[in-house]
């Protein structure tokens, strides 16, 4: 019996790896439209978690310091595969973009010519497809009547005209103050239960693991580069970072370009192929740590790197996980997690009214892809990774025969 366990829960492992892996390797678009793809992926698709639940998860992580899909895609493999399932997860979204962005910083030239921008451009259509349906699917859902709708129209004012490093913290605040006074009788669209992951006690343990590891990387940190120095330095501004990779990679400017450490001219190169790439915004850390001069070892530099801005937000899901389901059965946080989640609505159509379209959307033609992903997606009920190659492969072969 127990040997089967044990099995179910290797093969759970495999299959949360194999998942993520494919979507590490088809996200385009940047956070935003990774929760678009993870609510088509595992909310619809594979129905291992309901919207209010994926909703809960994303108003959490964007409560927290450090990378917000990344931290909701650990979420949601820990909950099918436990701690290491969470581990896979990461992993398997985390590779590919961290793979590109350190041979980026080898030297290859990525994604250059008229081809290789049309191909980009058309990357940028299929994200605001995603998260169009993304918003339309999570409204039915998690602001159906007008008092959510009304947070949800307040939250993506939030976002549109506050400070981006304070802007998504300040929606889960007012959100879930306003579902504490407004929404406490609401009945939830669903009685689910979630089970807690992992004990109280690991939870503690990863909550004191990290406050030992933010008061070394203070006490460590220096302008010296080395390998202690570097893990401190990325590890502080993980621990730092509200609202995700276009707030950290600002900060990342700050601290290695100020340093020394890298020149203006390598780390904007790297920026640019950040924003166009696939996967999390985080994964710029990798091609950071491998540029940094000067460096024997870029790729050990890279990778010290890419651990360390990922692990206080890793640390910290994971401290809250185990009391997360005796939280949301409480009745004043329930209503507070409703008021979050119609926030969760407002943030993502801010998103992709006011970065992704205005990113994109430039042309007719292009409102036509854009359109023509979303019927892809809802009418014709294609998978994401069809979309993005199909709407990649016309604008592509559109630019070689212009």
């Amino acid at each position: 019996m127990t040997g089967s366990v044990r099995g179910m829960g290797v093969h759970r492992m495999a299959e949360v790896f194999w998942v993520f892996l494919r979507l590490g390797c088809t996200s385009f678009g940047g956070p935003v439209a990774h929760l678009g793809y993870f609510e088509e992926e595992f909310v619809r698709r594979r129905e291992w978690l309901t919207a209010e639940t994926l909703a809960e998860l994303i108003a959490v992580a964007q409560s927290l310091p450090g990378p917000a899909s990344s931290q909701v895609g650990f979420a949601i493999g820990t909950l099918r595969a436990g701690v290491f399932g969470g581990l896979a997860a990461w992993v398997g979204f985390t590779a590919p973009s961290a793979a590109l962005m350190i041979g980026f910083a080898f030297g290859h030239k990525l994604f250059r010519g008229m081809v290789g921008v049309a191909f980009l451009h058309g990357l940028q259509l299929v994200a605001v497809a995603v998260v169009a349906t993304a918003v339309l699917s999570m409204q039915r859902t998690l602001a159906p009547d007008r008092v959510r709708l009304v947070f949800a129209m307040i939250a993506a004012a939030v976002v549109l005209y506050a400070p981006p490093n304070i802007s998504t913290l300040l929606v889960a605040v007012l959100s879930g103050v306003g579902g504490f006074l407004f929404l406490r009788k609401v009945k939830p669209a669903t009685d689910e239960t979630v089970a807690e992951v992992g004990s109280r006690r690991s939870g503690i343990f990863a909550a004191a693991t990290f406050v030992m590891l933010l008061v070394a990387s203070i006490l460590l940190r220096s302008k010296e580069l080395g390998l202690p120095s570097l893990s401190a330095s990325f590890f502080q501004a993980g621990s730092m970072v509200f609202g995700g990779g276009h707030v950290v990679l600002p900060m990342l400017e700050n601290l290695v370009v100020a340093k020394g450490w890298v020149s203006e001219d390598a780390f904007v190169s790297g920026y640019g192929a950040a924003h166009a790439l696939l996967g999390p915004l985080f994964s710029f850390a990798a091609y950071s740590g491998a540029v940094v001069q000067p460096n024997a070892h870029p790729l050990l530099y890279g990778l010290v790197a890419l651990v360390g801005i990922f692990s206080p937000g890793l640390l910290l899901m994971t401290a809250v996980l185990p009391f997360w389901s005796s939280l949301r059965s409480q009745v004043g946080v329930a209503a507070v997690l409703r008021g979050i989640n119609a926030g969760v609505v407002g943030v993502l159509a801010a998103a992709l009214c006011g970065t992704l379209w205005a990113k994109a959307v430039h042309r007719p033609v292009d409102f036509l892809f854009v359109l023509g992903g979303f019927v892809a997606l809802t009418v014709l009920r294609w998978a994401p990774w069809v979309v993005v190659l199909a709407c990649g492969g016309i604008c592509s072969l559109l630019a070689s025969l212009s």
